[in-house]
């Protein structure tokens, strides 16, 4: 991986977390927690929405719009799980 690959996924993960957490009323994670939030919401959503038929536009917009979705999804379930 090269290094301006790394940094995009870098800032669409810290953008993704970021606004996922103001989304999910949780408030920010820091930088390295909303990194990891974005970066495996994003995995996470590259799984489930093609499964569920919604597809997303390319690009970098794209790209943070699929992270934003997956990371708001990844909070939820975290959330579910502490409850119980």
């Amino acid at each position: 991986m090269d290094p301006i690959s790394l940094l995009i996924w870098l800032a669409v993960g810290a953008i993704a977390g970021w606004l996922a957490g103001q989304i999910m009323k949780g408030g920010g994670f820091g930088l390295v927690g909303d990194i990891i939030v974005g970066i495996v919401g994003a995995a996470l959503a590259g799984i489930v929405l093609p499964k569920l038929g919604v597809y997303i536009g390319g690009g970098i917009l794209g790209l943070i719009i699929n992270a934003v979705i997956g990371a708001c999804l990844l909070i939820f379930i975290l959330r579910l799980i502490k409850r119980a």
